[in-house]
């Protein structure tokens, strides 16, 4: 088998409006189809990151909350690239997300910091 690329990344959300306007206001993802789908009772957004790759929004009723610290075993974070990390830190803030302190990658000395989505989904900017 011969893996090409990352297709999508799968979110699961406990506020879908809340969620919704975070991705698509706040992070500037294009909505590429939104479905409700009534037998669940659920929607799933798919959003556009860049040219390359997508996250699949879904709202499901009563979700478990996800475990995040102390860090539990399984996906730790998700890490969108940036090309000036100052700016995208003031624009997050611009917007009232809560940013951490910027730091340096002690192997590439690169800059980056982390953020969270409404449901505490710890999500990572680093700067190219």
């Amino acid at each position: 088998m011969k893996i090409n690329r990352i297709h999508h990344i799968a979110i699961i959300c406990s506020d879908y409006v809340k969620s919704k306007d975070f991705y698509v206001n706040k992070l500037g993802f294009t909505v590429v189809n939104e479905t409700f789908r009534a037998d669940r009772g659920s929607y799933k957004l798919d959003l556009a990151v860049g040219d390359t790759y997508q996250i699949e929004l879904f709202s499901f009723m009563d979700p478990p909350k996800r475990p995040s610290y102390p860090e539990a075993a399984g996906l730790r974070h998700l890490a969108f690239e940036v090309d000036d990390i100052e700016e995208a830190v003031g624009e997050l803030k611009s917007k009232e997300i809560e940013v951490e302190d910027i730091r340096i990658d002690e192997v590439t000395g690169k800059k980056f910091t982390f953020f969270s989505d409404p449901d505490d989904l710890p999500l990572e900017i680093y700067e190219r």
